[in-house]
């Protein structure tokens, strides 16, 4: 944090520098940028590390209110004389976000598997981290090509750059009060991918206008262009932080990995952008030069977004890039506290009859209760101590077990089959009810909020795979299996595998 602080302070004394020191202006400005660049990105990385560590919810909506924040004060320094607004970066912004950050780090949550695990360790799940989202990552960075020739050509026009930049900073105002308002409204679920499909039809229309209309369309398509930019921004951050959750890969990885692809991209595009004034097709104005080169790459890019290029790199995993999650949102003040009550209250009675209905059972078949659910541990083996049957585990109570549910639970102890294992994952087909065990698995996702991946891996859990079976399948770490693990048994108020079979099976009742 220091360093990044640093390195944005000698920045903005560089931009300051050069308004006074006119021999050395090129050096001081060509120098400071970069140092506000790397300095910048530094902080990102620290803020990412903190909304990653923070459950779905409270992360992402904190990201989506200090997005809608930052346009708030950039207006604002608008009533501030332009000579103060210089001096207001390095003196006030930069020492007030590190000490957000230090505030914020008191709240984070290092013990996580993903502040433990380092590429080197795990490198397979690093591999199909990147596998599973190159694409996402792909489109983003298109988006940022896109939104970089904008920023070049705003450069060399001063009319536009003052577009642009109150654009973008609209463009974050609206989108952050959009998604808030339709978070608190229903819970929905999409991909980057996605937002780029949609986009794609305005984005490359935009371009292929751009030579045949006046300047105003091209202060409105910059405008639009930002907007977008500053909409796939935000929902980058989010994807980085899910990934990190449900991965249990670093922070700074993922979003490194993001963060290039976009910044890359968007430097090229820029560079497209400030050129473009310089090249001339067959004496055409050089807006064309511009339109052509733009729509082949926003094409090339929905192309492999579509799965229809680059097929060698596509995937070969069991999962799939998941989509950005936004869950009911929970209620404050009384409604909350009586929500909270009725949840618990029919936790317990469902608790209370299942227990009372597989007594009845093992009574039936002379299995005793009681140390059959004492001796199965939370990833469904014998605990120490316990019942070496895992739960006095007959093949007749088995048989009646499964047959009333109708879940097919395997043993805990033996493997799947190999066809059995190589079955799509729930995030492959979020969703899709493949047998009773889905659709049950579905009802209790409803009920308790559960996330996608939890959803997924409650299902492997359900269906009697071990902790490395379901990390082999899922292709993730055995430390991040069980903290998935613990946050289900968590929200559903059980505490180990027997508990959630008897959930599933009162499903039926």
């Amino acid at each position: 944090m220091s360093l990044s602080a640093v390195l944005v302070f000698s920045g903005s004394a560089c931009l300051i520098a050069a308004m006074y020191v006119t021999a050395a202006t090129l050096l001081l400005v060509a120098g400071g940028g970069v140092l506000l660049g790397i300095g910048c990105a530094g902080l990102f990385m620290l803020w990412q590390r903190y909304f990653a560590s923070l459950p779905p919810e409270p992360g992402n909506l904190r990201l989506i209110v200090g997005t809608a924040l930052a346009p708030l004060v950039y207006f604002s320094l608008y009533l501030v004389p332009i000579a103060l607004t210089a001096f207001l970066v390095p003196l006030v912004f930069v020492p007030l976000c590190g000490l957000c950050i230090a505030l914020s780090v008191r709240e984070m949550r290092t013990d996580q598997p993903m502040f433990e695990d380092v590429p080197r360790q795990h490198p397979r799940v690093y591999r199909q981290a990147v596998a599973d989202y190159w694409r996402s990552a792909l489109c983003v960075g298109s988006l940022a090509f896109a939104g970089g020739v904008i920023r070049g050509i705003a450069l060399l026009h001063e009319e536009i750059a003052t577009v642009v930049n109150s654009a973008s900073m609209v463009g974050s105002l609206v989108s952050a009060v959009v998604l808030l308002v339709l978070w608190y409204r229903m819970s929905f679920r999409f991909g980057l991918t996605s937002v780029f499909r949609v986009t794609y039809p305005l984005v490359i229309t935009g371009f292929l206008l751009l030579p045949f209309l006046g300047g105003a369309y091209l202060n409105l398509f910059a405008a639009f262009m930002y907007m977008v930019f500053s909409l796939v921004q935000m929902l980058m951050m989010m994807q980085c932080a899910q990934v990190s959750r449900d991965r249990g890969i670093n922070p700074v990885f993922i979003y490194g990995f993001f963060g290039g692809i976009a910044y890359i991209m968007q430097s090229m595009g820029f560079l497209l952008g400030w050129v473009s004034d310089f090249v001339s097709m067959g004496g055409r104005e050089w807006l064309f030069f511009v339109a052509v080169v733009s729509s082949w790459v926003l094409g090339l890019t929905l192309l492999a977004a579509s799965g229809t290029l680059f097929k060698p790199l596509a995937s070969k995993g069991t999962v799939s890039a998941d989509p950005i999650e936004f869950l009911p949102l929970a209620r404050e003040g009384e409604a909350a506290i009586v929500h909270a009550g009725e949840e618990a209250a029919s936790r317990a009675r469902w608790l209370t009859d299942a227990g009372e209905r597989g007594g009845r059972i093992a009574e039936k078949h002379g299995e005793g209760t009681t140390d059959a659910r004492r001796g199965v541990g939370a990833d469904g083996r014998c605990s120490a101590g316990g019942d070496r049957r895992c739960g006095a585990e007959t093949e007749s109570r088995r048989g009646v077990r499964e047959g009333r549910r109708g879940t097919g639970a395997a043993d805990p102890e033996r493997p799947l089959p190999k066809a059995r294992r190589n079955r799509p994952s729930a995030s492959e087909g979020a969703g899709v009810i493949r047998d009773r065990t889905s659709k049950q698995c579905r009802a209790l996702q409803e009920r308790f909020g559960l996330s996608s991946r939890e959803t997924e891996v409650m299902e492997l859990i359900a269906r009697g795979n071990s902790m490395a079976a379901i990390a082999e399948r899922l292709v993730i770490s055995e430390n991040t299996v069980r903290t998935h693990a613990k946050h289900i048994y968590t929200k559903l108020d059980i505490h180990k595998r027997q508990e959630l079979l008897d959930m599933l099976h009162e499903l039926d009742g």
